[in-house]
């Protein structure tokens, strides 16, 4: 019995299938095949052929043969990118500073500056007490 029950399931299954396959094929015929051309043939799954660069030889394939096209001209393209490019650069100011790399020890010139300020005071305060201490000296 198992046998049976099992051989009428798959018979379900074929039929749902078939008539699925109707369906989308857009067939109202039962049997499975495609829809016949005028000549009378099966129309094939075959893919259509199609020669882009392949001249065939054989008379009955050079209809096939796609006809030669020439390549888009791109050079309108490259045009309006340039000029849309050049009327971007024009609108705005570059800072050449922020293009220019740092100097590597810029930070400890950063971190050493006020430092340096003080000690170059105190060098001029020094530098004037030698020059007044040198013209004290010359005088007596």
């Amino acid at each position: 019995m198992a046998n049976s029950d099992l051989e009428t399931a798959a018979l379900d299954r074929k039929a749902k299938l078939q008539a699925l396959r109707r369906k989308r094929d857009g067939d109202g015929a039962p049997d499975s095949k495609r829809s016949k051309d005028s000549g009378g043939s099966v129309a094939s799954d075959r893919p259509v052929l199609k020669f882009r660069n392949y001249k065939p030889k054989d008379e009955d394939l050079q209809d096939l043969q796609m006809p030669r096209t020439k390549p888009e001209s791109v050079e309108e393209h490259i045009e309006e990118h340039l000029n849309a490019a050049k009327n971007q650069s024009n609108d705005k100011d570059v800072n050449l500073l922020s293009l220019a790399p740092r100097k590597p020890d810029w930070d400890l010139k950063r971190d050493v500056s006020k430092k340096l300020e003080r000690l170059e005071r105190r060098t001029q305060r020094a530098i004037v007490e030698l020059i007044s201490g040198a013209e004290f000296d010359s005088l007596l």
